[in-house]
């Protein structure tokens, strides 16, 4: 088995890219598998002056957030009247969907529940989720992709060598929940997405998930199974669904006090929420995908993104963030579960695993991709958003 070795990797950074290891002053970001971090004169990343503009735009504390709050949760259910549902929201299990529907329920909101079995959930996340829908009594719709379909996708991004295999479980959640929206003419979609524990993620490891183009050139070139069942969401739709129906999504977390360890002590107490021990882990998949994937093949320690993030937010300190890395990113004796099962799963043997693994990085725009602003690739829509940009002002 391929072993993760971050000494290694910081060496290698000179090596191949003329720069020296560097860690950012205050928080864990550093220069491993990240070539677009850059550092001012006290030693202080991007991503740190990125995470000051976010919050400032995007965060409401204190009366503001009160204030903002109440408007937007009267806003949800003015649109809402007269309807089964007054608002979306997806739910995977893990700590922020879980808040974000009970924080729904406490102040009165009707969400439709939306889940995605993508044949991965652990057996906690399934219970957390039963949890969510007993507890609040909201209506669940569980997606289902046939297996066969998703296995080949997944399969085909890994042959692909690309970074973002993620992309695939996002890109179907976030088309379901605009589709259902329209479909029970529901206005508002919840985000479980907030700035004070997710704002830091460096563009060098992630992809568009709303690149059907990119999704389906890359399965073209490395699937052989006919797609029948995954809900492919061109940008399109998006903007259909966005500016004619005027589907409005609303990170509603950001405007509220959201402390990540408060809040897996209170969905705990009321939910009977359990914890999977890793942000994301509610899936098998991604458990060994950000665990073992990403540190082996890419040198992405994605610890590093969420833990720097709740330093900038001030809810753990550098030197907490530092004691957490240095333990083993993965329990060795789960990883050789987990590698058992999802071998078994993608019916690979370990052979040809660790050749996949093997394979150099190549990135997503070697691919087919989504190119452009929208209204350069749908000119006939051009005089929509005119009209709108006149009637803002």
């Amino acid at each position: 088995m391929l072993l993760y070795d971050e000494e290694k990797l910081k060496k290698d950074i000179n090596a191949n890219c003329g720069r020296p290891y560097q860690q950012c002053s205050i928080s864990v970001m550093d220069t491993i598998a990240d070539p677009d971090i850059t550092f001012d004169e006290q030693g202080i990343c991007n991503y740190y002056y990125e995470y000051l503009e976010a919050e400032k735009k995007e965060v409401f504390k204190g009366v503001q957030g009160e204030i903002k709050l109440a408007e937007t949760v009267q806003q949800i259910k003015d649109a809402g009247k007269g309807q089964k549902y007054d608002c979306i929201t997806g739910v995977s299990g893990g700590v922020d969907s879980t808040y974000l529907a009970l924080t729904a329920k406490k102040l009165g909101l009707r969400p439709l529940i939306v889940h995605f079995d993508n044949g991965w959930n652990s057996e906690l996340a399934v219970k957390n989720i039963e949890n969510i829908v007993s507890r609040l009594e909201f209506d669940l719709y569980t997606l289902v992709v046939e297996w066969e379909e998703f296995k080949d996708i997944q399969l085909a991004f890994i042959k692909a060598s690309v970074v973002d295999i993620e992309t695939i479980t996002d890109h179907a959640i976030i088309g379901t929940l605009y589709k259902l929206a329209a479909e029970n003419n529901i206005k508002y979609i919840l985000s479980g997405s907030n700035i004070v524990t997710e704002q830091v993620l460096p563009s060098h490891w992630i992809w568009n998930k709303s690149d059907d183009v990119n999704i389906k050139d890359i399965h073209k070139k490395f699937g052989s199974v006919n797609l029948k069942t995954y809900p492919f969401f061109s940008s399109k739709e998006k903007v259909y669904y966005q500016k004619i129906k005027k589907t409005e999504t609303i990170s509603l977390l950001n405007y509220l006090p959201y402390n990540k360890k408060e809040v897996k002590k209170i969905i705990t107490e009321e939910l009977g929420w359990r914890d999977y021990g890793g942000k994301h882990y509610e899936s098998v998949f991604t458990r060994f995908y950000q665990g073992y994937i990403l540190p082996i093949k890419f040198g992405i320690d994605k610890r590093k993104a969420h833990l720097s993030t709740l330093i900038f937010s001030g809810q753990i300190t550098k030197e907490v963030a530092l004691q957490e890395l240095q333990e083993p990113i993965y329990d060795p004796i789960l990883l050789i579960d987990d590698m058992d099962f999802v071998l078994k799963k993608f019916n690979l043997t370990p052979e040809t695993f660790k050749a996949l693994i093997l394979l150099p990085r190549k990135e997503h725009n070697e691919y087919a991709y989504r190119k452009g602003i929208f209204w350069e690739e749908y000119p006939f829509l051009k005089p929509i958003q005119k009209i709108r940009n006149m009637l803002r002002g």
